[in-house]
């Protein structure tokens, strides 16, 4: 059976950026969320390791329903992270790296699954199971070249750039034929939003 996550390419259609909050407790994702919708960013990541972390993304998931964006949980390693981001309310799972397992499971809940790649070997592996969206973890350290290496023997592989990301990089990346970059701590930082701004702008 293969896996289907073609649903990003509505998810992510016309959204160079996303948002990723970590560990933050509702009051402050929540108002991270709404700054980040309020910028254009309306796509948002919530990692669920802790039972404040769901808590976080049930709450940021009913706000981004009730304003018409959408609102992922992140770090989904196991098949209980599954159930565990259905129960919260996430529309899609992010995971670090490709369990078929995992994003089986997913799919089959109705979340897409965005798993995370980092080599050749990953990217066939994850296409072959029927999967067109992953996410290219860590970004930083594979750097812009790597996604132009890729798109030779995987032109219909569509990715995700995370780690590491901000405004200085997420151009170059974007450049290199990157579909969405996916920023976090960048989004806190005031300095960095009149460029993240601008990179929306394009």
């Amino acid at each position: 059976m293969t896996i289907d996550n073609a649903a990003f390419d509505e998810i992510l259609a016309r959204q160079p950026l996303m948002a990723i909050f970590r560990g933050l407790g509702v009051e402050r994702s929540l108002a991270l969320a709404e700054h980040a919708w309020s910028l254009g960013i309306h796509v948002v990541e919530l990692p669920i390791q802790s039972d404040a972390d769901l808590e976080a993304l049930a709450v940021v998931a009913a706000a981004g329903r009730a304003a018409g964006h959408l609102v992922g949980a992140g770090t989904v390693v196991s098949t209980r992270h599954v159930e565990l981001a259905a129960s919260a309310g996430a529309a899609f799972t992010v995971s670090p790296g490709f369990d078929p397992l995992v994003a089986r499971v997913s799919s089959e809940a109705g979340l897409p699954p965005l798993p995370g790649v980092a080599t050749a070997t990953e990217v066939q592996a994850a296409m072959a199971a029927g999967l067109t969206w992953l996410k290219a973890f860590p970004a930083s350290l594979l750097g812009p070249a790597w996604f132009s290496a890729m798109a030779g023997p995987f032109p219909g592989a569509r990715f995700v750039a995370t780690g590491g990301m901000d405004a200085s990089n997420a151009g170059e990346f974007l450049a290199r034929g990157v579909r969405t970059v996916a920023v976090g701590s960048a989004l806190e930082d005031p300095a960095q939003l009149p460029a993240l701004a601008a990179l929306l702008a394009e």
